[in-house]
């Protein structure tokens, strides 16, 4: 399965790096496609890559013709720069011909494991195919052999179409990887198929100093296999940690990793009975004193904040006048639950209240500034034990308190 981050904000428009697959547009150049439907596809094309970063050690991109003959337009590895994928896509010619699928797809069987096409090892595959719904021969055993091999096929029919057959050509399940559209509707569904390559995808949540969850679609059962986890620090891979769990598991959390240190974490699907492609991905610990538990959580150096059994008090340095607000999102660190308080960004510092005595929990303070941009840093926290006698820190005027986050 093809393995992607999420989107990381910043730059010209939603941006989504530290990425890494082979994607290969099988792109219906036959003289059953008018020329206006042709260029509403590579504008779909083009819609559905832009957001990636493209390089040997991100995202490559190649396309190949379903024509009379199969011909590959460029190799992956010729364009690495969002310009140049962009102005080949545009540049891309129509070869009219018969609608040879087949032939096609085992030609791009081929090509998506060859060393002379820039394809590259041990990456997630990906093919995209764009039709018309008509093929001249017949594509059901040379797609059961990409997908054997591990290829995730994503199907895109802007005509009629046979729903079966192209249903169990698709990956499972066809609902989230099948698409029957017009050709003037593609935008529709481009951010759909993208976020299904995203949730098909080894990515890290829960991120703090000092670890963080993988999780990861289910590929494997009890029954068929198990998963070797290696992670090692990018400028330290001879330190790499190993680990091992059952095919029934889809996530792992890694702890007692060092603050602010950028990790190459890898997942190894191992079975007898199916091949999938190892998933790779870099994370990186934010920033805090990993292991560290204060009485109440300061995010600087050189205050000890006030902590009761139901509260503490958390304090940031102050930060310029950009920063529009803050927003504190907190939890216990042994746990899935969490609070978010809204802080004005003329403020450093707030109370959290209504905690558990003696609970050890995970702060982490957003400032959020009037460009959209956004800064973290999370620290550690531990309330007090017990409570008798104990008198609550009061909350400072102007705090927003407290709800339920919708997003994290």
């Amino acid at each position: 399965h093809l393995s992607w981050l999420k989107p990381k904000g910043g730059g010209q428009g939603p941006s989504i790096s530290n990425s890494e697959g082979d994607i290969l547009f099988l792109l219906d150049s036959s003289g059953s496609v008018s020329y206006y439907e042709f260029s509403k596809v590579k504008e779909f094309m083009w819609d559905l890559v832009r957001p990636f970063t493209f390089g040997p050690n991100d995202v490559q991109t190649s396309i190949i013709h379903i024509s009379t003959t199969p011909t590959m337009e460029f190799p992956f590895d010729r364009y690495l720069s969002r310009g140049a994928v962009q102005q080949a896509i545009k540049d891309t010619r129509q070869l009219m011909g018969d609608t040879n699928t087949g032939k096609a797809l085992s030609f791009a069987k081929e090509k998506l494991f060859s060393n002379d096409a820039g394809a590259r090892p041990d990456v997630p595959k990906v093919l995209v195919w764009v039709t018309d719904g008509f093929s001249s021969d017949d594509i059901s055993e040379p797609m059961q052999l990409l997908k054997d091999m591990g290829v995730t096929v994503f199907i895109v029919s802007t005509g009629r179409g046979n729903y079966l057959e192209l249903s169990a050509a698709a990956s499972q399940p066809p609902e989230k990887h099948l698409h029957f559209v017009d050709v003037d509707d593609l935008p529709i569904i481009t951010k759909e198929l993208r976020d299904t390559m995203l949730a098909n995808r080894l990515h890290a949540v829960d991120i703090t100093s000092s670890s963080f969850r993988l999780t990861w679609p289910q590929l494997l059962s009890q029954e068929t296999g198990y998963y070797t986890l290696q992670y090692a620090p990018t400028d330290d891979l001879a330190a790499k940690r190993t680990t091992q769990v059952s095919g029934a598991h889809t996530s792992l959390t890694l702890s007692n990793l060092a603050p602010e240190t950028t990790y190459e974490v890898a997942l190894i699907p191992e079975s007898n009975v199916h091949y999938f492609s190892p998933q790779t991905i870099r994370v990186t610990t934010l920033a805090g004193k990993a292991g560290v538990c204060t009485a109440g959580a300061s995010l600087h150096e050189g205050r000890d904040w006030d902590s009761r059994p139901h509260s503490f008090q958390v304090s940031w340095a102050p930060t310029p006048d950009s920063v529009t607000s803050y927003q504190v999102l907190y939890g216990p660190l042994r746990g899935n639950s969490a609070q978010l308080i809204e802080v004005d960004g003329t403020r450093n510092s707030t109370i959290v209240e209504n905690l558990a005595p003696n609970t050890t929990y995970l702060v982490t303070v957003t400032a959020i500034y009037s460009s959209g941009k956004e800064k973290s840093l999370s620290a550690k926290a531990c309330t007090q034990e017990g409570d008798q006698g104990a008198r609550e820190v009061p909350r400072p005027e102007g705090d927003m308190g407290a709800r339920d986050p919708t997003q994290s």
